[in-house]
C-alpha cells in the first residue's frame, strides 16, 4: 500500500510541481498553435506578422460574436413574446431599436474620425455596453411581477442597439485596414464558413436548451450564455492592433458630409437601393419564428433546428461565393443573389406545417452568405478611405431609418392582415429592390494595390 503524503510531505510538493509544470507546457503548446493559425489560408503566410496577427484575432473575434448574436437572432423575440408581448410590441421593439441605431451613427463617426480611437470606441460600446444589455435582460423576469416586464426588456434591447451601432463606423473604418483588399473575399469566406459553424452549433444546442427548461427560464439562460460568450468576442477583438487611420479632414463650412456626397454618386445610388431592400427586408424578417411558434405550433428546438438548416446551407455558400467574389467581383454576386432571395419569401406565405420552411430555410442560408459577403465587400469598394467613417455611418443610418420603417409597417400588416400578407409584401418590394440595382449600381474602379503595404 503507497504511503499517505502529509501537507508537509516533500514527494506532495514535488507532485504538484510537476502537475504544474506540466498545464504551463500544455498552454504554452495551445499558445504555439494559436499564434501560428493561418486564419484564411496559406495565402496569409505572405503577409507582414502583424497583419497575420489582426487576421487571427478579428477571426476569433467573429467566430465568438457570431455564437453570440446567433442567439440573440433566434430567440429574442420568442424571449419577449415569452413575457407577453404582442406582435405590435414585437414590431415596435424592432423599429425602435433600428431607430436608436441611426441616431448614434452619425456621432459615432464624429468619435471615430476625430479621436482616432477606433477600437476603444468599439470594445466600450457595442463590446461593452452593448452586450451588458443582454445580461440585464436575462435578470428581467426575476423583477416584481408588478412591473412592466415587455417594456423594460424592449427598452434594454433599444438600449443595445443604439450602443452597438454608435461603434459601427470605428467597426467598419478598422476592418478595411484589418483585411488586405486582394484577399477579402477568401478571407470573409473562411471566417463566415467558421461563424456559421459556430452559429449552427450553438442555436441548436440553445433550443434544445430553452425547450428542457421552459419558459421563461430557459431564455434567461440563453441570454446570459450569450453575454458570457459575447464578452470573450469583446476580448479577442481588444487584442487586435490599430495602426494608423487614414487622416482625418473635416467638411468645410461651405461643404458639408451630405454635398460631399456628390462626388460619389455610385455610393447614392447604392444607399437608395439599400434602403427600398432593407425597409423591404424588415417587413417580414421580425416575424418569421414568431409565425413558426404562433401559427405553425413549432418548439423552441424546431426554431434553432431551422436556423441550423440554414447556417449549415450557408458554409457552401461563403465557399463558394467568396471565391466567385474575387473573381467576377463583389457586384455580379450581389446581383445575382439578389434576385433569388425576393422568392423565400414569397414561398413563405404557402407554408402550413414546420417542416415546410426547412427547404426554404435552405435555400435561404445558401443565398444569404452569398449576397451579405458580397455586399459588405461592395461597400468597402464604395467607401473612400479619408471618409470612411462618416460614409459608413450615413450608409448605415439609411438602413437603420429603413428598417425602422420596415418593421413598423410589417407589425401593422401582421396584425391587421396576417403574417402571410406581410411575407407577400417584403418579397414584392425585395425584388424590386433587386431589379433597381441591377439597373442603376455600377462596380467602381479600383486604383493602385492597396495591399502591397501589408505583405512581405
Amino acid at each position: 500500500m503507497p504511503p499517505i503524503l502529509s501537507r508537509s510531505d516533500p514527494h506532495r510538493h514535488i507532485g504538484r510541481t510537476g502537475r504544474c509544470r506540466a498545464l504551463r507546457l500544455r498552454w504554452r503548446y495551445i499558445g504555439r498553435r494559436i499564434s501560428n493559425f493561418t486564419a484564411g489560408g496559406r495565402w496569409t503566410d505572405r503577409l507582414l506578422p502583424q497583419v497575420r496577427k489582426n487576421l487571427r484575432w478579428f477571426w476569433f473575434d467573429g467566430v465568438l460574436a457570431q455564437a453570440s448574436e446567433s442567439i440573440v437572432v433566434a430567440y429574442l423575440s420568442l424571449f419577449i413574446l415569452a413575457l407577453g408581448a404582442t406582435r405590435s410590441q414585437i414590431g415596435l421593439m424592432n423599429s425602435l431599436s433600428s431607430l436608436s441605431g441611426a441616431l448614434l451613427l452619425l456621432p459615432g463617426a464624429a468619435l471615430a474620425g476625430r479621436s482616432g480611437r477606433r477600437k476603444l470606441i468599439v470594445v466600450l460600446s457595442g463590446g461593452g455596453i452593448g452586450r451588458l444589455m443582454l445580461l440585464l435582460l436575462a435578470l428581467t423576469p426575476l423583477l416584481p411581477t408588478h412591473a412592466p416586464l415587455v417594456y423594460i426588456a424592449i427598452a434594454l434591447t433599444v438600449v443595445r442597439s443604439a450602443f452597438g451601432n454608435l461603434g459601427h463606423p470605428a467597426w467598419m473604418s478598422l476592418t478595411a485596414d484589418i483585411v488586405p483588399i486582394k484577399w477579402r473575399g477568401r478571407y470573409f469566406s473562411s471566417r463566415n464558413i467558421a461563424m456559421g459553424i459556430t452559429g449552427m452549433v450553438v442555436t441548436y444546442l440553445i433550443g434544445q436548451l430553452i425547450t428542457r427548461l421552459g419558459a421563461p427560464i430557459g431564455y434567461q439562460w440563453a441570454l446570459g450564455i450569450a453575454f458570457a460568450v459575447g464578452m470573450l468576442s469583446t476580448f479577442c477583438f481588444a487584442q487586435i492592433g490599430e495602426g494608423n487611420p487614414a487622416p482625418y479632414r473635416p467638411a468645410s463650412a461651405k461643404r458639408t458630409p451630405l454635398s460631399a456626397l456628390r462626388d460619389h454618386p455610385e455610393f447614392m445610388t447604392f444607399c437608395a437601393t439599400a434602403a427600398l431592400w432593407n425597409f423591404s427586408l424588415n417587413i417580414a424578417g421580425p416575424f418569421f419564428s414568431v409565425y413558426l411558434v404562433e401559427e405553425l405550433k413549432a418548439t423552441a428546438s424546431i426554431v434553432g433546428t431551422l436556423s441550423v438548416i440554414s447556417s449549415l446551407a450557408g458554409l457552401p455558400g461563403q465557399r463558394l461565393f467568396g471565391i466567385l467574389s474575387d473573381r467576377w467581383g463583389p457586384r455580379k454576386v450581389q446581383m445575382l443573389t439578389g434576385m433569388c432571395i425576393p422568392l423565400i419569401p414569397l414561398a413563405w406565405s404557402l407554408t402550413s406545417a414546420p417542416w415546410h420552411a426547412a427547404p426554404l430555410n435552405l435555400a435561404g442560408g445558401f443565398l444569404w452568405a452569398g449576397y451579405n459577403l458580397a455586399s459588405f465587400n461592395f461597400l468597402l469598394t464604395l467607401i473612400p478611405e479619408e471618409r470612411r467613417p462618416h460614409y459608413s455611418a450615413l450608409y448605415q443610418i439609411v438602413v437603420m431609418l429603413a428598417l425602422t420603417g420596415g418593421a413598423a409597417f410589417g407589425g401593422f400588416l401582421a396584425e391587421q392582415w396576417g403574417y402571410k400578407i406581410a411575407f407577400v409584401t417584403s418579397g414584392i418590394g425585395r425584388l424590386t429592390a433587386a431589379l433597381l440595382f441591377m439597373r442603376f449600381v455600377r462596380q467602381p474602379a479600383v486604383s493602385g494595390d492597396v495591399q502591397s503595404p501589408d505583405v512581405i
